[in-house]
């Protein structure tokens, strides 16, 4: 098998045990989490694309990584990472904090799909020693980082509950329902 096939299976792949785990582990918990709780352990993860520069140090990559690829995809990832600790940073302030997560995100799923084109464009799986130690990153790294901008958006897109008030605790047979009068002073 040649490297490129073996670049190419490894892209694809890459997606399959991460949805696997995802839909298993990760998603059940997001989809009942508070919205910004959610967000949050998102960004959480996105944090930590500042890692991305480490495609524009010599002897980590190759020295014929194409700078076409390696600048966009550190300068893409950098910026992302950014975004997400400055959301982070604002997550008790909701007029920063939401414009922050959608910023995070379309920088962040921008930036994966114009390396995805980078790569094809200037035929990266042919290339793929060029990756160096940075091998690893769009094989095991960038499939959940997608795989979560997907969820991201989805969550941002979905309405937001309604707080429940006590009244409406009593009703639906809530925790405030289930005290006895005398807890109740």
């Amino acid at each position: 098998m040649s490297p490129a096939t073996i670049f190419n299976i490894h892209l694809v792949l890459g997606y399959v045990p991460w949805l696997l785990c995802f839909g298993t582990y990760i998603w059940p918990k997001l989809k009942l989490m508070d919205h910004v709780e959610a967000q949050r352990a998102i960004a959480t993860l996105h944090s930590f694309r500042f890692f991305g520069l480490v495609f524009l140090l010599p002897g980590v990559v190759g020295p014929n990584l194409p700078a076409g690829f390696a600048v966009f995809a550190a300068y893409g990832d950098f910026a992302t990472g950014l975004l997400a600790m400055l959301a982070l940073l604002a997550a008790r302030r909701p007029s920063i904090f939401w414009p922050l997560v959608v910023a995070f995100n379309v920088v962040g799923i921008v930036d994966i799909v114009v390396d995805y084109y980078h790569g094809t464009v200037l035929d990266l799986p042919s290339q793929a020693g060029q990756l160096g130690a940075t091998y690893a990153i769009p094989i095991i790294y960038v499939p959940l980082l997608m795989i979560t901008h997907v969820a991201a958006f989805y969550l941002l897109a979905r309405p937001q509950p309604k707080p429940a008030t006590a009244t409406g605790d009593q009703e639906t047979g809530g925790l405030n329902s289930l005290r006895s009068p005398s807890s109740a002073r």
